[in-house]
């Protein structure tokens, strides 16, 4: 801890956003920021023109819900990035503190959606343990590691919803027994629902009653939501410039 906050001091973090301004997100990044809000999709948090209880786009079952407080574009994408892909693992923290305030009210556990062995060894981390760690610490929730990935199934960017879901099917095996009820299963961004609908039939073989998924950003062609200000937001939402420093 005393070694943390010493390199805190010599080498303050920076703003996850564009590196360069002050942590979490500089007023810049700030005003770049995209929340998903009604109008949506009731069901996944899916930006739609009127809210609706269920949708196209719908992760696959068993994920039961799904939620996630920023559009994946500008800010949230590049702070993404440096988590997955620069080892700016403290990015999880300032992440965490916006998905609690839009994840659901109850959850028995947190889990996450794990990487295989060779990403893992290649990234030095799991972005979506250190995320999943960071909401369970303020959720005062326990983190069980109830699944692992038995099949890599390797980028999934380029391919298409059916090819995600082909791709996907066994990718993820129950870990052990946990009968902990209402999981929490969390990611770092959504896009079809093809990886965590896999992940979550295996912690319903674990033990899990439900599967509500959360991740830090939601992919979507529909650009909805509300850009966020330091003025003028609703009462209650959470400001990037609100985390404690």
């Amino acid at each position: 801890m005393l070694a943390a906050r010493a390199l805190d001091i010599v080498f303050p973090a920076r703003c996850a956003g564009c590196g360069d301004g002050p942590w979490p997100f500089c007023d810049d990044c700030v005003r770049g920021l995209v929340a998903l809000e009604p109008p949506w999709c009731e069901r996944c948090g899916q930006p739609r023109p009127v809210t609706v209880p269920r949708c196209i786009d719908c992760p696959p079952d068993p994920v039961a819900g799904a939620r996630a407080p920023f559009l994946y574009t500008g800010p949230a994408r590049r702070a993404i990035h440096r988590l997955k892909f620069s080892g700016w693992r403290h990015v999880a923290d300032a992440l965490a503190l916006a998905m609690v305030e839009v994840g659901p009210a109850h959850a028995d556990a947190v889990t996450w959606v794990p990487l295989g062995r060779r990403r893992l060894a290649e990234r030095g981390y799991d972005q979506a343990h250190a995320l999943a760690r960071a909401v369970a610490f303020r959720l005062r929730l326990p983190l069980i590691r109830c699944t692992r990935r038995v099949i890599a199934t390797g980028p999934q960017a380029r391919r298409s919803g059916e090819e995600r879901r082909a791709a996907m099917v066994g990718a993820f095996a129950p870990r052990r027994e946990a009968p902990v009820g209402r999981i929490l299963l969390v990611d770092d961004v959504l896009t079809t629902g093809a990886t965590a609908a896999s992940c979550a039939r295996a912690v319903i073989e674990a033990g899990g009653r439900e599967v509500v998924l959360l991740t830090a950003a939601r992919a979507s062609a529909r650009h909805g939501g509300r850009r966020y200000t330091r003025s003028g937001s609703q009462p209650g939402l959470w400001l990037p410039g609100d985390i404690p420093r």
